[in-house]
């Protein structure tokens, strides 16, 4: 564990740091406009997202968790270092602004600006690796089935979070002050060294590592489903499809029986037809003309989850400020006064270059009634669930009379 957990806290010293501070860079250093360098970093953090996606395809399909975590880590040190170098060699960034309150600024060349989102690229493929395999290496270190086991767990939990919070709190105060007030090039230096440490702590513990080896991704199965779904949609489904259609779930298997529920549609991937084969251990033969029951119902509650997922996006809208707009308000901010005094005009732009002279708090408000309007979706999706429940599971749920609700 000792491992896992250095190689965790060096990798988010290095990412928070690198990425915490990236607007005021590129608008100080790279002589990019506000909306230009907001634009850049909600481009950078949005493929820091979503790459996860295919790093976790890739990951349970082909390569496992220890070769992507190798391969990421790595990658996240060149983009950061190639991210210090820009800092620290001249040719790769544009001339200080000159003139009057520095107004006259060049911007980067093709070439400057290329090298910058080689960087970013880089570091944004290491996310996609590491994101969704860090936690999930770490828990496969411990046997769930012995409780030696689920202390280890448990406690690699506590370190895990516990680290990050560390580590989120020294990069937004220690190589934040860096970076702004004694040097851009020591300032991401700092992080790609502390990524060059966390890959070597990693490759340190190979050979205590538990490795599983992949087992296929749960994105194939549901586009199993989705697919047999619709090759099967003129078939006739029966009366009593909880009992009727083909029901496998695997030995090894570590999930729940799933209860049978709605979006009956899906239920076609599991009617057995002539041309369907079976397997001696009961699987199916051709995955992409035969699911399970099981399959289907996971795929039911990933579209149930949808809609709360969809909120989240909202959710993140204000958040993302915090590193754009309110940073960049406060490279403008006069110290000396407590107070805002907002005087509003005829005309002006929202995002203007001069942030004085722009309307923020209109963009503000439209963030604040968005959030408003979230809230108000995200409780009415709310209403419609309830806790999953197995089919051998006897408890009760606490639900109201006469609600029509469903499982997650």
């Amino acid at each position: 564990m000792p491992f896992i957990i250095g190689n965790e806290t060096f990798e988010k010293l290095g990412t928070v740091g690198s990425s915490t501070n990236l607007v005021v860079y590129l608008n100080t250093v790279f002589n990019l406009k506000s909306v230009t360098a907001t634009t850049v970093v909600n481009v950078f953090n949005g493929a820091t997202n979503l790459a996860p996606l295919l790093g976790a395809f890739l990951c349970d399909t082909y390569f496992g968790r220890y070769k992507t975590l190798g391969f990421a880590s790595v990658t996240s040190f060149l983009g950061m270092s190639a991210l210090a170098l820009t800092a620290a060699i001249t040719n790769l960034h544009p001339p200080k602004c000159v003139g009057k309150d520095n107004s006259q600024c060049v911007g980067p060349t093709i070439w400057q600006f290329a090298f910058l989102l080689c960087g970013f690229g880089l570091i944004a493929i290491g996310a996609g690796g590491i994101r969704p395999c860090n936690l999930a290496f770490g828990a496969e270190q411990f046997n769930p089935n012995t409780e030696s086991g689920k202390r280890g767990m448990s406690s690699f939990f506590n370190w895990y979070y516990f680290t990050y919070t560390f580590a989120v709190m020294v990069s937004v105060t220690g190589i934040v002050y860096v970076q702004s007030d004694v040097s851009w090039a020591i300032g991401l230096a700092i992080p790609a060294f502390l990524m060059f440490l966390s890959s070597a702590v990693f490759f340190l513990g190979t050979r205590i590592y538990v490795i599983v080896e992949p087992e296929g991704s749960p994105m194939t199965s549901v586009a199993q489903v989705l697919v047999v779904a619709v090759k099967k949609r003129g078939l006739k489904l029966p009366q009593n499809p909880a009992f009727c259609l083909f029901n496998y779930i695997p030995a090894k298997s570590i999930n729940s029986r799933l209860p049978h529920t709605k979006f009956r549609f899906l239920d076609k991937a599991a009617i057995v037809t002539e041309k369907d084969q079976i397997n001696l251990d009961g699987s199916s033969a051709k995955p992409w003309r035969l699911c399970s029951i099981q399959q289907v119902e996971e795929v039911k509650c990933l579209i149930r989850i949808i809609p709360i997922w969809a909120s989240a996006i909202i959710y993140h809208v204000p958040l993302i400020q915090q590193q754009t707009y309110a940073v960049l308000q406060a490279l403008q901010l006069d110290r000396r006064l407590v107070h805002k005094v907002t005087s509003s005009t005829k005309s002006g732009d929202w995002l203007s270059e001069d942030l004085n002279k722009a309307k923020l708090d209109y963009f503000y408000y439209v963030i604040g009634v968005l959030g408003v309007l979230n809230l108000a979706y995200f409780l009415l999706c709310a209403k419609w669930y309830k806790y999953k429940v197995r089919e051998d599971d006897s408890s009760v749920e606490m639900s109201k009379k006469g609600s029509v609700k469903h499982h997650v």
